[in-house]
């Protein structure tokens, strides 16, 4: 869910011939449906090589150790490890930005407007990992029950501006409310449900390290250069712990300030007085230039939240890199007709396909009904049904998950189950939505002059 970002023309700089070139792809970087084409075609060439010839020859690839030494001490893991563990915590990063905003200025700020979201995420996580629970029992797949819990925010970003200005705004609200409710409670399935072992000393010095970054932030340290190497060393403490390293990524993003440090009054004085500068022809003269253009350049970065600044500048970096080669390493499965119907295929496509709507809907319809919430007035049940089937598109954290919970065949099947899954759903929600929701709005012809 994040927040769409208009591009100024230069600011009045003069437009390079690097510029016109760019520009079509910076365009492109910022349309809302742009990160699921992008995710939707690397999954589709990581199934088609994972089914080719050279399958094998692309397997290896993503097993190609890496290592990161600093002195005496190195870290050595296979490339698919880099990005699950590490490249994915940005991502998770991005994510708690997300909550923070929601929680403080967004949405879920209200409890009135935000129990709806949060009864339909609830019952779209307990829903799915009770109906894969029924039908797994306590075999060994009985892991993955967090599997179908999950719902994929850049898909559904996707459908919904696929569907254009029929979706009500209220509609999109929930939506994507709910999203980001539903991905507090995966990250807290991944926190207490796939962690197995402890290292209480790593976890302790995590812990301090929160705290650390904590009393930066009260005594008012801005240095982002600072942060980053607080945050990568916490990064590496969770990871030595046993705790999945992209929780760490989460509470980073939550411990971020929501709120600017500066106000709109502190830079309009900044910039009155360069203006000042330039109009009155001083400029050339002035002393100490470079400290002013530096002081300008904080003054106005600290305009906006550290919240909203971070979550604009890691947009491109998540969409368009982090979560297409996560699916490029991770979606590759050998399509065999066979594990379509293996019970954990069908155990996950059951819960993202039947258990999400049903689930989503059920607590929506007991929170309206005990007074907790009220639905909005542009959606209807069945246009909430549409929304549910539509959070069936589990995909990139239902397979993140399926890498903690399960391994070889199991895992496979599991591949395959939110593939098939997610398809359904998305087929699903849009359809119904295309179904119940008017149609595009019209101008009115305009009148002919007499």
């Amino acid at each position: 869910m994040l927040p769409r970002v208009e591009r100024d023309t230069h600011a009045g700089l003069p437009v390079e011939p690097i510029d016109r070139l760019l520009a079509p792809l910076e365009r492109f970087l910022h349309v809302e449906a742009a990160g699921g084409v992008v995710l939707l075609a690397c999954t589709a060439a990581a199934l088609v090589l994972a089914n080719s010839p050279w399958a094998d020859a692309w397997a290896s690839i993503w097993k190609t150790p890496l290592s990161l030494g600093i002195g005496g001490f190195e870290m050595h893991h296979p490339l698919k490890h880099w990005i699950n563990d590490g490249l994915m915590a940005i991502f998770f990063f991005v994510i708690g930005l997300e909550v923070k905003r929601e929680l403080v200025v967004g949405e879920l700020r209200d409890p009135r407007r935000a129990a709806l979201p949060v009864a339909g995420a609830l019952g779209g996580m307990v829903v799915p990992a009770a109906i894969y629970l029924w039908l797994q029992g306590n075999g060994p797949a009985a892991a993955g029950w967090g599997i179908p819990m999950a719902t994929d925010i850049a898909f559904v970003v996707g459908c919904l501006a696929l569907l254009g200005s029929r979706v009500p705004l209220s509609l999109r609200v929930m939506l994507l409310s709910l999203a980001i409710a539903d991905d507090i409670g995966a990250i807290l399935v991944i926190a207490i449900g796939y962690t197995e072992t402890l290292d209480l000393h790593a976890l302790a010095l995590g812990l301090a390290g929160f705290a650390i970054i904590f009393g930066l932030a009260r005594i008012g340290v801005r240095s982002l250069f600072v942060y980053v190497v607080a945050g990568a060393c916490v990064w590496f403490e969770f990871h030595e712990s046993g705790v999945h390293a992209t929780i760490a990524g989460v509470a980073l993003g939550l411990l971020t300030p929501a709120h600017a440090y500066a106000n709109q009054g502190s830079v309009a004085r900044a910039f009155e007085r360069a203006s000042e500068i330039f109009r009155g022809g001083r400029w050339e003269h002035v002393s100490g230039r470079a400290a002013q253009v530096r002081s300008l350049e904080r003054v106005t970065r600290e305009v906006i939240s550290p919240v909203e600044y971070l979550e604009a500048r890691l947009h491109p970096w998540v969409g368009f890199f982090i979560m297409p080669l996560f699916a490029l390493a991770n979606a590759g499965v050998p399509l065999d007709l066979g594990k379509f119907t293996s019970p954990v295929a069908v155990a996950v496509a059951a819960g993202l396909v039947i258990g999400k709507p049903v689930g989503i809907v059920s607590f929506s319809w007991l929170a309206i009904r005990t007074g907790i919430a009220a639905m909005p007035r542009e959606i209807g049940w069945d246009v909430l049904l549409g929304a549910g089937a539509l959070a069936g598109i589990g995909f990139t954290m239902s397979l993140f998950i399926a890498g903690l919970a399960l391994e070889g065949p199991l895992l496979d099947a599991a591949k395959i189950g939110t593939l098939a899954g997610s398809v359904v759903s998305a087929a699903l929600g849009m359809g119904l939505l295309a179904w119940r929701l008017p149609g595009e709005k019209s101008l009115p012809p305009a009148s002919s002059a007499a």
